[in-house]
């Protein structure tokens, strides 16, 4: 026969047998496979954010560029007009480039008055990535942007 103090042990031992063999670590241990994988994919999200919102606005700069250099009549003068205007488009809606170029085709303004002719222009900028802090994203990433203007047919044009 068992001893009224025999089932007791055996219970006890059951109740320490299962705190043994719990759960209650592995929240602890899945969090810290899984929050590593979720910072990253966040950090990818940010840099892929940036880098569209840039292009948006490296778009909206030739843009504005290539219709300032359509409504001067040298081009010199739509050169001039052109770097300007890309440069304040950037300032202003806040994209700090690394490097900027502005290239100017400003080849429609030699046609003859009457006919059709475009100014075209090239806008590139190299946004900075490295504050995100991301291994495998580029420190810089490079973007282009080609914005054409149509040049008045009508308007008198000086060489």
């Amino acid at each position: 026969m068992d001893r009224p103090g025999r089932v007791n042990d055996v219970r006890s031992t059951a109740h320490w047998a299962r705190r043994l063999r719990g759960d209650e670590g592995s929240a602890a241990i899945e969090a810290a496979i899984v929050l590593p994988v979720l910072i990253m994919f966040l950090c990818l999200a940010i840099a892929g954010g940036r880098i569209v919102t840039s292009s948006a606005k490296i778009d909206a700069a030739a843009e504005d560029a290539a219709r300032e250099a359509s409504i001067h009549r040298t081009a010199a003068s739509a050169q001039s007009a052109a770097r300007s205007a890309a440069t304040q488009s950037l300032a202003d809606q806040g994209i700090a480039c690394a490097s900027t170029s502005v290239n100017i085709n400003t080849g429609g303004l030699s046609v003859p008055v009457g006919q059709v002719g475009t100014v075209s222009v090239t806008v590139t900028c190299t946004v900075n990535l490295s504050d995100l802090l991301l291994p495998g994203v580029p420190g810089a990433k490079t973007l282009t942007s080609t914005a054409t203007s149509v040049v008045d047919r009508f308007r008198q044009r000086r060489d």
